[in-house]
């Protein structure tokens, strides 16, 4: 399988690296070693808040109460290497398995929330688990109904020797609140198993992992094809947890609010991870997100930072309750996950407060960053860049077509390798030979600039690229004019099939309330300032896109969605070299 090289190079004028100027302090530890002296360090501060539970610890509660998790798991037979899933939304429990998982060398399987039956079961399958902990339901969505529909003999089985010919090596199940699941743990019968197991053994266990094993499998949210699981390292996740802390001065002062989702990257790496690395108290809103509850959290816990997507920051920003909270704690953040628009990054910066927003850029094969704005870069480059390299890390722009590497200034796709470079996807060793070259270079697959002082700016996907008539268009130049447009709150770009051009452009756009707009005046507001080919032809009003649960849009079923809507089915057959 292809490594990535962590050892980075001299960079040469076209590939971008940055060296640390000091060893970080992580390097080398494991996330268990690392509670344990961020809990000796800041034992009393508040380390975890969950208002909606009234659920708080301190460094030192947190710390304590992963031992008893991890004891917990050692008395059901987990050991070192071990692959244990987690099906939730946030909530207390995840951030305990997340720590006590790690703790004693068990590989944790993130989930995606919104995932039906036939999703679960094919990561349940995939992934090698022997363990499974899950919520009851959340809203409309029954976790406990799906799982029984994935492995009917849970009923009859004895908790804890699950008998299943479809996963056999699946063996626990634990109920995360609600009734406790047939044939499974309740959350307190599991937690009193830790009586079992003495401390010594624990740390027995601790002594004897390395910040190089496995430790987190997250599958990529499948947009396109069948989820692949990026597996990560302690040092992989730690350090990239680190730098990001770095990025945005962090201290044991700031308080973090996390509204993603804790199964993505965002959440548990530059959320939980981040915080245990810094000693920054983590404040989760809700178990998803929800604007009301991410404003209220940022004002009554004095959050001084807050992640998000950009459609979470347009969401705040347009909520009722907005101009009724006091934000003034708001220092910094990350926004990420998706392309952040221009006119969107400034007034978070300035009128929601947040002077010292970053953008952070990745994938979840990258741990996830891979660039960074940083708190002191000027305006321009922080609402016109991803940032630059994080140290340790290279990148470098390369020709999709011959893999030459690009200088300044001409788009290519972007190439990354360093100590963020995942081990590759889970029994999946073709598919981690395409991702990652044989020297080391993780292709993220999208499109991106270099600019001279190192900063690189995305410019769209090797695949999110509209080719009409033999002109290349790149849909963020388009969707970054619209949100000029007073009236567009929201907009996506795509292509669809066109039997004359190849491809047509395609605007879908969200209106702000109270504004309106048609067609023909978005098409002349475009028409003033765009190459006449890159105007869209199509116009599609919408008051939401489909997106995955942690914000991304899917412009794959924007395009399904188009094609059946404007008739062009045949088109859509038509075969191109």
């Amino acid at each position: 399988m292809p490594q990535a090289n962590n050892d980075p190079k001299i960079a040469s004028d076209a590939v971008a690296g940055s060296a640390s100027g000091e060893q970080p302090w992580v390097d080398q530890w494991t996330i268990g070693e690392v509670l344990r002296e961020t809990a000796k360090k800041f034992g009393g501060q508040d380390a975890v808040i969950f208002p909606g539970e009234s659920w708080r610890c301190t460094w030192r509660e947190l710390d304590a109460e992963v031992d008893r998790v991890a004891r917990a798991l050692l008395s059901l037979g987990f050991r070192r290497g071990d692959h244990f899933g987690v099906w939730a939304t946030n909530v207390p429990a995840w951030v305990l398995l997340q720590f006590a998982t790690a703790r004693i060398g068990v590989v944790l399987v993130t989930i995606n929330p919104s995932y039906r039956t036939n999703e679960l079961a094919f990561v349940i399958g995939q992934a090698d688990l022997k363990g499974l902990a899950l919520i009851d339901h959340y809203k409309t969505t029954h976790y406990f109904d799906a799982l029984r529909e994935a492995i009917p003999s849970l009923a009859s089985s004895t908790p804890g020797d699950l008998q299943c010919e479809r996963f056999p090596k699946l063996k626990v199940v634990i109920s995360l609140r609600g009734e406790t699941l047939e044939g499974s743990f309740s959350w307190d019968d599991f937690l009193a198993r830790a009586d079992q197991v003495p401390k010594a053994d624990l740390q027995s266990i601790e002594r004897s992992l390395s910040c190089s094993d496995p430790i987190n499998i997250q599958f990529t949210s499948g947009t396109t094809g069948l989820p692949k699981g990026a597996t990560l390292s302690h040092r992989n996740i730690l350090l990239n947890a680190y730098y990001a802390g770095l990025g945005q001065a962090f201290t044991s002062r700031d308080r973090l609010c996390i509204p993603v989702p804790l199964y993505h990257c965002f959440g548990c790496v530059l959320g939980t991870l981040c915080s245990l690395v810094h000693g920054v108290t983590m404040v989760f809103p809700a178990e998803t997100f929800q604007a009301a509850l991410t404003l209220k959290a940022i004002d009554e816990e004095r959050c001084t930072a807050v992640y998000g997507v950009p459609t979470m920051f347009i969401a705040m920003i347009e909520h009722a309750d907005y101009p009724t909270r006091n934000l003034k704690s708001l220092r910094t953040g990350i926004m990420a996950g998706s392309p952040c628009p221009i006119e969107l990054m400034k007034r978070v910066t300035s009128e929601m407060g947040a002077s010292q927003m970053t953008i952070g850029y990745g994938q979840t094969e990258a741990s996830p960053l891979i660039t960074q704005t940083r708190v002191d870069d000027s305006i321009e480059l922080r609402v016109g860049t991803v940032g630059r390299v994080l140290p340790g890390v290279e990148a470098k722009i390369v020709d999709p077509e011959t893999g030459k590497t690009l200088p300044p200034m001409q788009p290519g796709e972007l190439c990354s390798r360093g100590h963020n470079v995942m081990i590759g996807y889970f029994q999946l060793p073709e598919k981690t030979a395409q991702a990652i070259d044989a020297d080391g270079w993780l292709h993220t697959g999208d499109i991106a600039v270099q600019e001279p002082n190192g900063y690189f700016r995305i410019t769209g996907r090797l695949k999110d690229l509209v080719i009409r008539g033999g002109e290349n268009i790149f849909p963020r130049e388009i969707e970054e004019l619209l949100y000029q447009h007073p009236a567009v709150k929201d907009v996506q770009v795509i292509g669809v099939p066109d039997r004359k051009f190849g491809e047509e452009v395609m605007a879908w756009v969200c209106l702000r309330e109270g504004c309106q707009a048609t067609a023909d005046e978005l098409k002349a507001f475009c028409k003033e300032r765009l190459a006449y080919f890159k105007v869209p032809h199509y116009w599609k009003f919408v008051d939401a896109f489909p997106t995955t649960v942690t914000g991304k849009i899917q412009k794959y079923r924007m395009r399904e969605i188009s094609i059946e809507e404007l008739g062009l089915q045949s088109v859509a057959k038509i075969e191109t070299a």
